[in-house]
């Protein structure tokens, strides 16, 4: 495919594009898939570096001119509930979900940038429930808390993945806020499509946690 050149500045520190760098052995296996698969599952718990690795070679790729256009998506569900009982216009309705993602995207462009690509859907944050009929070609995709999604929703997702595209799925298989007869989507998911070619699983553990090492003793604890 034939990339037209961008004529925007990248708005990229070039300080930060090397800054991505895996810690540890699984973190590295996360990232030689992400760069060698079409498909790519990442499990983990919390703070061990699925959506900061994943968004953070998004950029990367984008920065590059490796991919056209980044589509990161995420199950809008609290406690069960969707959207819908959200007051606001639907803008409203999905900013307290993307917080995350954009404060990750913050690391590698700077503010103008990172709305300049928002508004013109070069970055496109979108609920996993609103992506039905569509294709993305030239695309960096991102599924993210998807533990927070049934079988059917990622599976959909899944189907979205057009030509010259690498799609992530990640989450944490412990922690979900689906009731529980719709729960196991993306354990099944993982099961069923390891060893197929192209796709990678990744497992991430408590020992790739690099947010405060006190977060391993609550885990650990509240797992027992």
């Amino acid at each position: 495919m034939t990339r037209k050149k961008r004529k925007y500045n990248s708005g990229a520190n070039p300080s930060l594009l090397t800054c991505l760098q895996p810690k540890g052995t699984n973190q590295r296996i996360y990232v030689n898939s992400i760069h060698k698969s079409d498909i790519i599952f990442c499990s983990g718990p919390a703070g061990s570096g699925k959506t900061a690795i994943s968004v953070g070679l998004a950029c990367q790729y984008l920065i590059n001119k490796q991919v056209d256009k980044i589509v990161v998506a995420r199950p809008a569900v609290e406690s069960g509930r969707g959207l819908g009982h959200l007051p606001g216009t639907y803008g409203a309705k999905i900013q307290p979900y993307l917080i995350p993602v954009l404060e990750e995207m913050a690391k590698y462009l700077d503010a103008e940038t990172l709305r300049i690509f928002r508004h013109s859907n070069i970055i496109e944050l979108c609920p996993l429930e609103y992506m039905r009929g569509r294709n993305f070609h030239g695309s960096f995709m991102i599924l993210d808390e998807a533990q927070n999604a049934t079988f059917e929703q990622i599976k959909m997702f899944l189907t979205r993945i057009g030509r010259n595209s690498k799609a992530v799925v990640n989450g944490d298989l412990a922690q979900t806020d689906l009731p529980r007869d719709m729960r196991g989507g993306l354990n099944t998911c993982m099961t069923k499509l390891e060893g197929l070619e192209g796709v990678s699983i990744c497992r991430l553990e408590g020992t790739d946690i690099v947010r405060n090492d006190i977060i391993v003793k609550i885990l650990n604890r509240l797992n027992d």
